[in-house]
């Protein structure tokens, strides 16, 4: 077998800057990896973890040592010896998984033994000075059922009273971005879970959550950068009630899978989330979402651009495109 691998570098532009508890982006740098067999071509995109110093060039590079071995035909069973967790896996894996669609003349969500039902999916609503200027982003957001609020340690219960106030209508989670110490977990968790929010992702910082392991919260506590992939699940399970699946993180579709088995047999709940990116990045989460109980795959609605004939976005709902994109045959 011989197949021509491709891989490069791609930015898309953000709509408006958008800030976490410790991070601003104004666009969202990442890489695609193209492998062309019998002259299919399979497509995958990642944008890589930030918090673990993953960027486009790191992610280029792993690509590149590894494309001779996908040339000869690597699987995506070898991708997992091949290289570690994280962006560059994404992007190949999601592109293993398109050809193999492709070639098969199935769906990916066919091969993953999903339905490929349309998503609720979170909107999210970034970090502003103000809680005014975020409640007025809330209610600016009307076709939206679900809305997923960023937060950090300053005026955070302000900032979702004033959201309630906006959008009596909607239904809320949060999430913090590490930006919380224990005490304020404490102090503002309560207030909040009032205030009708489902759940508080990732209040504490990774590696300095261990206070939650005794910790009886009022709001069900969901783990993304505590729980990167399947070997992180084990002390994630003893802290967390749900776990957030990105597939940046994972690594690929094909160890979120395994992942996410492992989660509902420990009777935790699932989230879907990713790192932005165009429908392209979506459409592999979308697979898995069909597996989850929240969604946030939103990241083609705070671009700019979308890739054209992408994911299709109605009043919270991602679809798929009537056409071929992503994951099914021609």
């Amino acid at each position: 077998m011989q197949r021509r691998v491709v891989n490069h570098i791609e930015s898309w532009a953000s709509k408006i800057p958008f800030r976490i508890s410790n991070y601003v982006w104004e666009d969202y740098p990442g890489v695609v990896c193209e492998i062309e067999e019998h002259g299919v071509i399979g497509r995958g995109e990642a944008l890589g973890v930030y918090y673990l110093d993953e960027t486009e060039k790191t992610m280029l590079r792993q690509l590149e040592a590894v494309s001779g071995k996908l040339a000869a035909g690597a699987s995506r069973q070898d991708l997992l010896e091949l290289l570690p967790a994280g962006g560059a896996r994404n992007a190949a894996d999601a592109a293993l998984w398109d050809l193999e669609a492709q070639l098969s003349g199935t769906s990916a969500w066919e091969m993953a033994g999903v339905k490929p039902d349309p998503v609720l999916t979170v909107f999210t609503i970034g970090l502003e000075a103000e809680p005014e200027q975020m409640a007025a982003g809330a209610a600016a957001a009307t076709d939206a059922p679900l809305l997923k609020i960023k937060l950090d340690n300053d005026r955070p219960v302000e900032r979702i009273a004033a959201i309630r106030q906006a959008r009596p209508d909607v239904r809320l989670v949060v999430d913090v971005n590490q930006g919380w110490s224990f005490a304020e977990l404490r102090e503002y968790g309560p207030a909040i879970g009032e205030l009708g929010v489902e759940f508080i992702e990732q209040p504490l910082p990774r590696g300095g959550d261990d206070e939650l392991e005794h910790y009886d919260s009022p709001v069900p506590l969901c783990a993304d950068e505590s729980c990167l992939h399947l070997g992180e699940l084990e002390q994630a399970a003893g802290r967390y009630q749900i776990i957030n699946i990105k597939l940046d993180k994972t690594g690929g579709l094909t160890h979120g899978l395994e992942l996410a088995g492992a989660i509902r047999e420990k009777g935790l709940g699932i989230m879907i989330g990713c790192m932005c990116g165009t429908s392209l990045s979506m459409a592999p989460h979308h697979v898995i979402a069909q597996l989850a109980d929240y969604a946030d795959i939103d990241g083609p609605l705070l671009l700019v651009n979308d890739r054209p004939d992408g994911l299709v976005y109605d009043h919270g709902l991602a679809s798929l495109p009537a056409g071929r994109f992503w994951g099914v045959p021609a």
